[in-house]
């Protein structure tokens, strides 16, 4: 039996019927092919994001079969289950991750190149591809998928998709930037090359105004948010046409796509000239 059938086959028995070192042994081993990269919650697959559950499941497991504990991490012990740990660095691993609060679960794969600035976190299942930075206050949440040379700025809140299990996480594609204080949630896919500015919140039901195509991007039951490749999406509002807010001029918050980048302007460029 192999790993998936493992999980698979635990995540379906009766907790109480459960040998919990054989689980506890499957956790480990799920969390060792995540922290080296050859287990993925989500995979891009025949030109698609595709969610590996079972994944998910195992780490559900981990919840489900650890026993609190206290952990002693130096100066700072936490109190968390026991299959919750500190994923442990060395320097052949090559991410710098500077000093002041930062914390990286084990089970999650920080890759080659990866800035963490403090203090910032990494949940479980996340995956932080080549040369990322990830600034202070930052939260990568559990299964997030980030790709390469992708910047997400201070405070920005990547948000994390255990449940439901068939669900895919947040996807944030290569060189993507992230602005100061953004929000991305509920699986939303964020295409390669996309910039989106400060501020701006996406989540499975914000409707996203794209000027340049006149076009308006949703959620729908079988595909999530998905922001095209090299939009620039900057916070705008939209007027309520019901009486009393017409009476009151009264908008809501909306995203909006402003202008797509060319080949030729990098992010910070091409968001400096669209917020003028």
């Amino acid at each position: 039996m192999n790993l998936q059938q493992t999980i698979e086959q635990l995540y379906e028995s009766v907790p109480a019927h459960v040998d919990k070192k054989n689980a506890l042994s499957a956790i480990d081993e799920l969390k060792s092919a995540l922290n080296n990269g050859s287990v993925r919650a989500a995979e891009f697959q025949n030109g698609s994001w595709h969610v590996n559950a079972w994944v998910k499941k195992g780490i559900l497991l981990a919840f489900r079969f650890g026993a609190l504990s206290k952990i002693e991490n130096g100066l700072f012990p936490f109190f968390d289950k026991e299959t919750m740990t500190l994923k442990q660095f060395s320097m052949d691993d090559n991410v710098r991750i500077v000093p002041g609060g930062s914390a990286v679960r084990d089970g999650s794969f920080v890759a080659n190149g990866v800035v963490m600035m403090p203090p910032s976190y990494v949940n479980i299942g996340a995956y932080v591809d080549e040369g990322t930075m990830i600034d202070s206050h930052a939260l990568i949440g559990s299964c997030a998928q980030i790709g390469k040379h992708v910047h997400v700025s201070a405070a920005a809140q990547i948000g994390g998709v255990l449940e439901p299990i068939g669900s895919l996480p947040v996807i944030v594609e290569d060189d993507v930037f992230i602005g100061g204080n953004c929000g991305v949630y509920e699986g939303t896919i964020i295409k390669r090359r996309a910039v989106i500015a400060a501020g701006v919140i996406l989540t499975g039901g914000t409707p996203v105004y794209d000027i340049v195509h006149s076009k308006i991007y949703k959620r729908t039951a079988n595909e999530p948010l998905s922001i095209p490749e090299n939009a620039v999406v900057v916070a705008g509002n939209r007027h309520i046409q019901q009486p009393f807010a017409k009476e009151h001029h009264l908008s809501i918050y909306a995203p909006v796509i402003i202008k797509y980048r060319d080949e030729k302007t990098d992010a910070s460029t091409v968001l400096e000239e669209s917020l003028r």
